[in-house]
């Protein structure tokens, strides 16, 4: 069966094309809202979502506003994104949960599954309107969020810029973090050693290019050390246990806003990028209920309200060019306060065009089918 993901080294490219299109419907009318859903009569909408600092910025941005809209009453509850207790729910025929977060390849494992309902274009009120690679058979693109480059520029004397920094512990002496596991690692380990990011997936799909990866992360064992948990990376940079460590960019940016944490940077070259998606689970007796959250939660207001909550980028392309039309440096207007380049103006959101054009666009159509053999190796279970 043909893959439904688009290649990685299409995807920047026509995200930020896209974004240059959509700059024309700033000034058109306001997109239609969908009609209220019919009161349900099985229960609370229930929604899934990861918690934290995410969970908070969605309860102020979609949760609330959408019950108070819909007169529907609503359940958040949390989850760890592991596919297990959907399976026991669909299996049982006993969905407790109607709307779900989950990351890309937990989507598209799945959907293969039949673990979540097929969602069709016609059915989401901002379709045409999504960044390319948000529309899947079974879900939709709910945010943006990047694996950056962090470190404490109060205990660096000189900035990190790159990956390639990231392994020179000549320069940079101390230990590093990584999350745990194959997955960021071996890309970064690439870009580290000079693969261009249109190239990454290309070369980490031949023998190669794995060994490539893997000799180039065995250089920097002695140095490092895993993550597990996204608090960590900010914990660890703030307490001087390590000096650079990948890590999410919406926790370093609220790391930013807490007691001493206002040194923390992001480096956003060669940042990876990927999305977030919601799903409703297969058999809710609340389908139609779930598409109207869907609905609600990609709409341009409610994804500029999750943004200004957290760094989180918006999927749908009005709201990326909206939040654009916010000056956050001098350049991004001119002397008569006209919109410019948003492709050079810095952003803490994934999805802008500056950061998009210098990124890499996740592949988990890539770790579906080279993840088993890959994920021991980096563990160090097998060479």
């Amino acid at each position: 069966m043909r893959s439904p993901f688009p290649s990685s080294r299409r995807l920047c490219g026509a995200a930020v094309a896209l974004l240059v299109a959509a700059a024309t419907l700033l000034g058109g009318p306001a997109l239609a809202q969908p009609a209220k859903p019919a009161a349900s009569t099985a229960g609370p909408l229930i929604i899934a979502n990861f918690g934290g600092a995410n969970g908070a910025a969605q309860e102020l941005a979609f949760v609330r506003p959408f019950a108070q809209r819909s007169g529907l009453p609503l359940k958040v509850v949390e989850t760890t994104g592991e596919l297990a207790p959907i399976r026991r729910m669909v299996k049982g025929e006993l969905p407790r949960w109607d709307v779900v977060e989950v990351e890309s390849t937990d989507l598209a494992q799945g959907c293969a599954e039949g673990l979540f309902e097929p969602i069709e274009r016609p059915q989401l009120t901002h379709g045409a309107m999504m960044l390319p690679g948000t529309l899947r058979d079974c879900g939709v693109g709910a945010f943006v969020w990047s694996t950056v480059l962090a470190f404490d520029s109060a205990r660096l004397k000189n900035a990190p810029t790159s990956w390639a920094d990231f392994f020179d512990v000549t320069r940079f002496p101390g230990k590093r973090a990584l999350r745990k596991g194959a997955r960021y690692t071996l890309e970064i380990a690439l870009l580290a050693d000079g693969v261009p990011r249109r190239d990454v997936y290309k070369v980490l799909a031949t023998q190669t290019g794995q060994t490539r990866a893997l000799q180039k992360l065995d250089t920097l064992r002695p140095h490092l050390v895993w993550w597990e948990s996204g608090a960590q990376p900010a914990q660890w940079l703030a307490s001087g246990e390590v000096v650079m460590s990948s890590a999410f960019n919406g926790r370093i940016a609220a790391a930013r806003k807490q007691p001493g944490g206002a040194s923390l940077q992001s480096v956003w070259n060669d940042a990876i990028y990927e999305f977030d998606y919601w799903a409703i689970v297969k058999g809710s007796p609340r389908k139609a209920e779930a598409l109207a959250y869907i609905n609600h939660a990609t709409s341009p207001d409610a994804q500029l309200a999750f943004a200004a909550a957290i760094p989180y980028g918006p999927t749908h392309l009005q709201a990326i060019m909206k939040h654009g039309e916010r000056p956050r440096t001098a350049a991004a207007v001119d002397p008569h306060g006209s919109l410019v380049d948003l492709s050079m103006v810095a952003s803490d959101l994934p999805s802008d065009p500056a950061n998009l054009r210098r990124a890499v666009a996740f592949s988990a159509d890539f770790w579906l089918q080279h993840g088993p053999a890959l994920e021991p190796r980096v563990a160090g279970t097998a060479r």
